[in-house]
């Protein structure tokens, strides 16, 4: 079966590296927009609407994390994954990337074909429905409330499946404590201190201990080596 052409909008200052990733790409069955900086970037991804926008940080006008802000406050491009491609590998600048709405970050240099396997595996969420998506060899189905792991279901309670989908949605992304209780626990709800530590505690002996990592001091996220 012939696979749709998805639009791709890469977005980097640097010529060559354009040529060279655009090239790459278009050989793997994408089909390519270009940007030099993120103003460019975002009046085509306004035009286009690509389902993946793969950006560099440190660009002139207006950079990566500024366009990523600015592309997250438009309806029409809510579905867009925005993945960052960077020279930069510090901590700061993937927290940074990630809080602006950034869906995942890869340092530079990248081999091509390791780039679109990438690209492939993050791309499997366009399409699929809101309530049921794939992360690693993770199936989350939020309408039934069910998750599959390798062909088999995982029973969990409600605040650890949302507990879950929420790292899940982001991986790589660091979800502070605070932000963890209100967005599963709600403002309302008093919970005492350990009750998020328990339920990823739950979650690591029923999903395995490679998925939940703890980030000393500030909270926890999911990182799937597949």
């Amino acid at each position: 079966m012939k696979r749709e052409r998805l639009e791709v909008l890469l977005v980097d200052d640097e010529p060559d590296i354009l040529e060279i990733i655009a090239y790459n790409l278009e050989r793997g069955g994408f089909s390519i927009q270009t940007a030099k900086n993120g103003r460019e970037a975002l009046k085509k991804a306004l035009k286009y609407r690509p389902q993946l926008i793969l950006m560099d940080i440190m660009m002139p006008e207006m950079d990566g994390i500024e366009a990523c802000e600015q592309i997250r406050q438009h309806e029409s491009l809510a579905d867009t994954l925005v993945i960052f491609l960077s020279a930069r590998s510090e901590d700061f600048s993937q927290m940074a990337a990630f809080d602006a709405g950034g869906d995942d970050y890869m340092t530079k240099p990248i081999k091509p074909r390791v780039l679109i396997k990438k690209v492939e595996v993050l791309l499997k969420r366009i399409g699929r429905q809101k309530d049921d998506f794939l992360v690693g060899d993770l199936t989350i189905d939020r309408e039934r409330y069910t998750v599959t792991q390798n062909d088999q279901t995982i029973a969990l309670p409600r605040k650890e499946f949302e507990l879950l989908s929420l790292l899940a949605s982001k991986p790589k992304k660091v979800f502070k404590r605070d932000e963890i209780l209100e967005k599963v626990w709600g403002k309302e709800v008093v919970v005492g201190n350990r009750t998020i530590d328990v339920h990823i505690r739950k979650l690591r002996e029923k999903l395995g201990d490679d998925l939940l990592h703890t980030v000393k001091g500030v909270g926890y996220k999911f990182e799937s080596k597949s």
